[in-house]
């Protein structure tokens, strides 16, 4: 993809996995259970009812009020298309 690419909204699918609509039109599901287990940023997130009160900024997903987010980029290269 050619230019800037952000989410434009986002469901909850159960356990860590998030439905993610982009700016492109494409929609993909994000598995976040990789990142939880690998990188301490986002081990927080484990226990499902954190990991569900997330909110959609101006460009991607993030948690405790943007202290914890990722790169839009990130989620579009590596979430599986639906």
């Amino acid at each position: 993809m050619n230019g800037l690419i952000w989410v434009t909204a986002a469901e909850y699918l159960g356990g860590h996995k998030l439905r993610l609509s982009f700016n492109d039109g494409s929609r993909k599901v994000f598995d976040f259970s990789p990142l939880i287990k690998k990188f301490p940023l986002y081990r927080g997130l484990e226990p499902t009812e954190k990991f569900k009160d997330f909110t959609v900024t101006d460009w991607t997903v993030s948690w405790d009020n943007g202290e914890i987010d990722i790169a839009p980029e990130y989620l579009y290269e590596h979430g599986v298309a639906v």
